[in-house]
């Protein structure tokens, strides 16, 4: 077992055939799904928890990523929800990140607190390079269209940004604005694991257009996320994974 897809609870809409499970970790416990596809195991989890339940602050990170290594996960796709604070990237759009900004403030950040020593993960490569070559190619024979790399800005949540905030992060290089990725990617790379995640763009960020609306959020992740999971099934059956040529492994 080597591979899982993360993302809103709408993951679990495109689950057939799948195991339940619930892993016990040391950070809590995590219920995921297994599905088995032509001979390749991939795990779905939704990091809000299946009823939705958990709000971005509050989201067990930890938990999460360290159930997913327990079960010898190597490679981890994501989506993510996102505000865009650039000009072209519109909602509707896709976009692949490359960097990150991080403005959380109160989450745990590292499974490295002094008690298992400490840990200074290199950021050189957050984003797995050769998850996010794969998916390029497998979005382009696809004729699916991506808009860019992007920097992403995480932000505590639940809250949406302020006018000011959204000005000051695209003033610093931010391209799209979310509340889920950090410490998600982080973890991620202390557990050895490749990461790549996909930004869904739902709305343009405070005093860009019009007023973030639930509803039209909702709209865009579920007119993306079958076409998302699809590609990165396809990338999981179809294309050689490995750990070579990129600093994933040995970044921690």
């Amino acid at each position: 077992m080597q591979t899982a897809i993360i993302g809103g609870t709408g993951v679990y809409d495109l689950v057939t055939g799948h195991e339940s499970r619930t892993v016990n970790t040391p950070y809590g416990q995590v219920e995921l799904d297994i599905s088995d596809l032509r001979g390749v195991e991939i795990i779905f989890l939704a990091r809000h928890g299946k009823n939705h339940t958990a709000p971005p602050h509050l989201v067990n990170y930890r938990a999460n990523m360290w159930a997913l290594h327990a079960l010898g996960i190597k490679y981890v796709y994501a989506t993510c929800a996102v505000g865009s604070c650039h000009a072209d990237f519109k909602p509707g759009d896709i976009v692949l990140l490359k960097d990150f900004l991080d403005f959380t403030k109160t989450r745990p950040v590292t499974f490295y607190d002094g008690h298992e020593g400490v840990i200074h993960t290199t950021m050189s490569d957050p984003y797995c390079q050769n998850l996010r070559g794969l998916f390029m190619e497998s979005a382009a024979a696809a004729g699916i269209r991506v808009a860019g790399d992007a920097t992403y800005v995480c932000t505590e949540g639940p809250r949406f940004e302020t006018a000011a905030e959204i000005k000051m992060f695209q003033k610093i290089g931010g391209d799209v604005v979310g509340m889920t990725n950090v410490p998600e990617v982080t973890l991620a790379k202390e557990l050895g694991m490749c990461y790549a995640a996909v930004g869904i763009i739902t709305n343009w960020g405070t005093g860009f257009g019009d007023e973030p609306d639930h509803g039209k959020i909702m709209a865009a992740v579920e007119k993306n996320k079958t076409v998302l999971t699809d590609l990165f099934v396809k990338v999981f059956l179809h294309k050689e994974l490995t750990q070579r040529n990129c600093t994933c492994s040995g970044a921690a």
